[in-house]
């Protein structure tokens, strides 16, 4: 089959290699899938360059031990492995795997009872192949937060593929939700679903006078010391990423051994892979609430032009590849 590979580590046009690859047999329990499409975003570049370097514990010390990457995917079953009961040959079918990846090539194997599921009637594959990667990390925060319909939430980078699905999901819960966007991403942002958005090339977001019970940093690029002006007493502050010196771990750790920091709770929430949580992003796709925000396709002939531009940092949304 065609895939695009790597052998090492490093910069994608550097180690990404397109060309034939082994082609998977699913075993026992597995689904054999023909991928139309997958794309390229944080995670798959987080394992490419092995960054932060905590990822070499999951993905291999020295070299990957996942060649293909792709952690979401959208396809076509096409055989199905001794045993399984919940696909056939012929369904469309969706869904997100960050163990052993796989949806940079032309045909990937998964077990039926990972993060996979049928698409909707009304849903197309471009669409439920970029659905998971952003929404499902959202869904571990939102979790965590406690946050409920009335409430109010600023998210802190509402056009990334977790931002814009954050917006979306808290939005069809009956949330109140404000923003920041770059000048030109001001109107998508509010077709989203934010009541106010923040254009933060002219405004900081943390001297805003209102109060909020959620601060949710999609992208990593605030603290909570910057935020706490702006959450309410007993509100929380979460980011997406580590944050300076990895004070969102500590001070998460904080928060759990002595219940606040100061007036205040910051959480850290592991990420982890639920079916269950697949299958609520699938209903809100097939109701209309959920709509992933598509930034550029390529084919996968182009899959280094599509690493080089998510590692820029400016995509909206979410970065298409075909297969």
């Amino acid at each position: 089959m065609k895939a695009a590979y790597n052998l090492r580590y490093g910069k994608p046009s550097e180690v990404i290699e397109v060309g034939e690859f082994a082609k998977p047999r699913p075993r026992d329990g597995e689904v054999l899938i023909k991928v139309h499409v997958s794309s390229v975003n944080r995670t798959d570049c987080g394992f490419l360059l092995a960054k932060p370097w905590i990822v070499r514990f999951f993905s291999g010390l020295l070299v990957p031990k996942n060649k293909v990457l792709g952690c979401e995917f959208a396809g076509e079953v096409v055989e199905i492995g001794k045993g399984v009961k919940r696909f056939k040959v012929g369904d469309r079918v969706f869904g997100f795997d960050d163990d052993t990846f796989g949806g940079h090539g032309e045909y990937m194997a998964i077990g039926e009872n990972k993060m996979l599921t049928n698409i909707p009637d009304n849903v197309g594959y471009e669409t439920a192949g970029v659905a998971s990667e952003g929404s499902h990390y959202f869904l571990e925060y939102l979790r965590a937060s406690g946050v409920s319909k009335g409430d109010k939430v600023f998210v802190n980078g509402g056009t990334g593929a977790i931002g814009s699905a954050a917006i979306q999901i808290l939005v069809s819960m009956g949330v109140r939700v404000d923003a920041t966007a770059g000048s030109e991403n001001i109107e998508l942002v509010k077709s989203l679903g934010a009541k106010k958005v923040i254009d933060y090339t002219k405004e900081d977001f943390t001297e805003l006078d209102e109060k909020f019970d959620w601060v949710f940093d999609s992208v990593g690029k605030c603290s909570y010391h910057m935020s706490k002006k702006i959450l309410k007493k007993g509100g929380i502050f979460m980011a997406s990423e580590f944050g300076p010196r990895f004070s969102n771990v500590y001070l998460s750790l904080w928060t759990k051994i002595f219940g606040a920091v100061g007036e205040h709770k910051v959480k850290f929430p592991l990420p982890k892979n639920s079916l269950e949580d697949l299958e609520y992003i699938r209903g809100l796709l097939e109701s209309g609430k959920f709509k992933p925000v598509v930034d550029k396709t390529y084919q996968l002939e182009e899959i280094v032009d599509a690493y080089e531009y998510v590692l820029t940092g400016t995509k909206v949304g979410n970065v298409v590849v075909k297969l």
